[in-house]
């Protein structure tokens, strides 16, 4: 078989930039470097940033389409290559490994812990917040990743949605600054793609930049490392057993049936046996509905106690109940919190979690193994 330029170009058409639609050609970030020699071919993609979140994920993409298009005996070389103008001062262009997992120890000692749901809908982000700036204000060292690539929420719930993270030269590796505010280190996939644009990529582009946010961040020294993960079960929650030795997991439900079910689920996820993830325990979210008019009153909507009654069944502990109160949805899309204001009672029940979480996270680290990362195989 003879090589050619256009077959390879024609073959980079395919891969396309995540959020943005087009293809890495039409988006001039195919250089002009292109070599062939036999059956080996050399080239370089350009990115805007050292700490660009799909620079692993697009390498990879380009060597498939490659394989796929022209043939799999082709010997695919892939350097990157960071434009001048964009790059941060002192920082340098990640080389062009692509096999490359994320360390494990990339928070360091800190305690993780997996925030998670069965179902979207029931205010797993708005719990995920709330607890990692209830932990900051107990005095912890705290960070917040976002893990929900495909739908980030956490630049708007902390106001911080036109910030852009920058680069650190660390060590002699470009790594990613996270954004800070109420005392969290938080970062999102959200600070890397347009809002307005659905971000059409398949689970393995997910799951490399996800590893990417994970293991070249400068997270630095942090009592607490929280994972807002996506709602059910996906390729993002078992990259992130397979990358991070979780504490525990903190399972967020509403009472009703139809939540439970799936939460149901969610605790026997992390709890296979070849996960082996503790639970720490229960938040039933939207407990009851508490009109401002009438602070007094409370009205079981989505049922009465399910996720406690759930909690019993499963013998873990119920971290916490939150109420229903339209403060909750307006400080949330507002960018303050309800920790923030512990004088309510939505505040002051999100602080008393960060608390309990503290005593469970200490229980389980004092009476159980740390856990360790699922190997693949």
């Amino acid at each position: 078989m003879t090589l050619y330029p256009q077959l390879i170009i024609d073959a980079l058409k395919t891969v396309r930039y995540p959020g943005t639609g087009k293809n890495i050609v039409e988006m001039g970030m195919v250089e002009d470097d292109l070599r062939i020699a036999g059956m080996h071919v050399s080239f370089s993609l350009l990115f805007d940033k050292p700490t660009n979140p799909f620079l692993k994920s697009l390498v990879k993409a380009s060597e498939a389409a490659i394989h796929a298009y022209v043939s799999k005996d082709v010997e695919v070389e892939i350097k990157t290559k960071v434009a001048p103008h964009s790059a941060p001062e002192g920082a340098t262009a990640p080389q062009s490994s692509t096999s490359k997992e994320a360390p494990s120890g990339a928070v360091g000692g800190a305690s993780i812990i997996a925030v998670s749901s069965g179902k979207g809908g029931v205010g797993k982000s708005t719990v995920a917040a709330n607890l990692a700036i209830g932990l900051a204000r107990l005095g912890h060292r705290v960070g917040l990743l976002d893990c929900d690539i495909f739908g980030p929420s956490m630049p708007k719930m902390f106001q911080v949605e036109n910030e852009r993270p920058y680069s650190e030269e660390i060590n002699g590796k470009a790594m990613i600054v996270p954004i800070e505010k109420y005392g969290v280190k938080m970062l999102s996939i959200g600070f890397f793609v347009d809002p307005d644009t659905p971000t059409l990529w398949r689970g393995g582009m997910a799951s490399n930049a996800l590893k990417q946010l994970i293991g070249e961040t400068a997270w630095g020294d942090l009592d607490y490392f929280i994972l807002d993960t996506p709602p059910g079960t996906s390729d993002i929650h078992l990259t992130l057993v397979q990358t991070l030795p979780i504490t525990g997991a903190v399972i967020v439900s509403t009472p009703q049936q139809v939540a439970l079910a799936d939460a149901r689920k969610g605790i026997n996820m992390y709890t296979n046996e070849k996960v082996g993830v503790p639970i720490l325990g229960l938040v039933e979210n939207m407990s009851w509905f508490t009109p401002a008019e009438l602070p007094d009153n409370r009205y079981y909507i989505f049922g009465r106690e399910g996720v406690k009654a759930l909690a019993e069944e499963m013998n873990v502990p119920l971290l916490a109940q939150i109420p229903l109160v339209q403060s909750v949805c307006e400080s949330g899309d507002s960018g303050e919190p309800a920790v923030l204001h512990p004088e309510t009672p939505t505040g002051n029940a999100f602080l008393q979690l960060a608390a309990r979480v503290v005593t469970e996270t200490d229980r389980r680290n004092a009476n159980q193994a740390a856990t360790q990362v699922v190997k693949t195989h």
